[in-house]
């Protein structure tokens, strides 16, 4: 396929800007300079012929400062940057092979000299006739007696399409790295594959666990009525799986009118599966490709890799990768005062959802993320959005779905 290259050029003429602070013989601290730079974006594309909207945003990591842009149909546009560490994000509609398609790309750089050049690439975003992630409640709620309880999350899983699926063998994995924190670690590369710290695996032999169009699954950490133990949490006793434990400490008893999900991988102790309850992390969902299964993901997607500690010496460290291919959802968490980065390819997730505005916000506990509503299928099930951007995709700090139990 003959690949197409857009030139978008984000051009400010460079300025140097000088403050300065009159000052006293005792006092003087000088001329404080301020320089700005030229930032010249390439984008490319297979197929892209030309785009029609474009929302661009220029983070400045250090400071936070954000620049947003929305261009339509425009082959330059001028910012007026000033030097620093950059991270920016592409969302937008371009027509590609004579379609009319979304599209993202991520791109870094640092601006410190008069003239940066740099390419993002543009995927086309990844529409799949199969599950997603219509929920993931993972902050726990407060006891009563204002205390933490760490059960009740889970995972909530819809079919957004017009035919029946099967959950069954469904891939269920939590991201190695963490969007509040960048290793920069060696080899790396988010348009590859998704990096993963844990991975359950759904039961069933192919067609056992079908779920009819518009109607969901629930993987809970315990399928039982936690209101039994707390009146603030959630009756889940009738979840279609659970995540399997063997901590004593947490003292959860396995239903067993409940299959368990089997956790194939994971870095923690007791076979766990333990969500991070201030959502700093991942979460995709995938399907092995014919021909491979648990047993060969284990032994062929091993995933080594190398990073610099705050020591300043190099870590080793081993964790397991899915490919992108097989990954038929995911979605990003943060919280605004501490993203740094997405972990997946923007054609999969290109942005992020959260609960809370801080980290350790005491308001985020009973709180979920949930995706927004398009419309309604024919049979009267809720459509939900899905443009592969969890910014747009989702509701942050949402009223959990399952507060009042499962009801389909």
């Amino acid at each position: 396929m003959k690949k197409r290259v857009i030139l978008l050029s984000l051009v400010a003429a460079m300025a140097t800007g000088f403050t300065v602070t009159s000052c006293s013989s005792d006092d003087d601290f000088g001329v404080t300079a301020k320089q700005n730079g030229v930032l010249t974006l390439n984008f490319t594309g297979e197929n892209i012929t030309e785009y029609t909207n474009l929302e661009v945003e220029i983070m400045e990591i250090n400071t936070g400062a954000i620049i947003k842009e929305t261009l339509k149909k425009e082959n330059a546009h001028s910012f007026e940057v000033a030097y620093g560490s950059y991270k920016i994000t592409v969302n937008g509609v371009v027509i590609a092979s004579n379609e009319e398609v979304r599209a993202a790309g991520t791109g870094q750089t640092d601006v410190t000299s008069a003239v940066k050049n740099l390419t993002i690439p543009l995927f086309v975003k990844k529409f799949h006739e199969d599950f997603i992630i219509e929920e993931v409640f993972f902050t726990g709620v407060k006891t009563s007696d204002n205390k933490n309880y760490n059960s009740s999350r889970y995972f909530k899983i819809t079919n957004n399409t017009n035919k029946i699926l099967f959950a069954d063998q469904l891939i269920i994995a939590q991201s190695e790295f963490l969007t509040t924190d960048d290793k920069n670690p060696t080899p790396y590369n988010k348009n590859l594959s998704f990096a993963v710290k844990g991975v359950m695996v759904l039961p069933g032999s192919g067609n056992q666990y079908p779920v009819q169009p518009g109607d969901f699954i629930v993987i809970a950490d315990n399928a039982i009525n936690h209101k039994q133990n707390t009146s603030t949490a959630y009756d889940l006793h009738n979840a279609d799986f659970e995540f399997p434990s063997t901590n004593p400490a947490l003292g959860q008893v396995d239903n067993p009118s409940v299959p368990n999900a089997e956790v194939i991988y994971t870095q923690m102790t007791f076979n766990m599966f333990f969500l991070h309850n201030r959502g700093f992390e991942s979460y995709a969902i995938a399907r092995f490709p014919t021909g491979e299964n648990k047993e060969t993901f284990l032994q062929k997607f091993k995933y080594d890799y190398t990073y610099q500690n705050s020591a300043g010496t190099i870590t080793s460290k081993s964790a397991y990768a899915i490919p992108n291919s097989w990954i038929i959802d995911a979605e990003n968490n943060s919280v605004p005062t501490k993203f740094i980065h997405t972990l997946t390819a923007p054609g999969i997730d290109s942005g992020w959802t959260s609960v809370g505005a801080t980290d350790n916000d005491a308001n985020r506990y009973g709180k979920s993320v949930r995706r927004k509503t398009a419309g309604t299928m024919t049979n009267g099930k809720n459509l939900y959005m899905d443009t592969n951007n969890s910014t747009n995709d989702f509701t942050k700090d949402a009223v959990p779905s399952l507060k009042d139990g499962i009801q389909h």
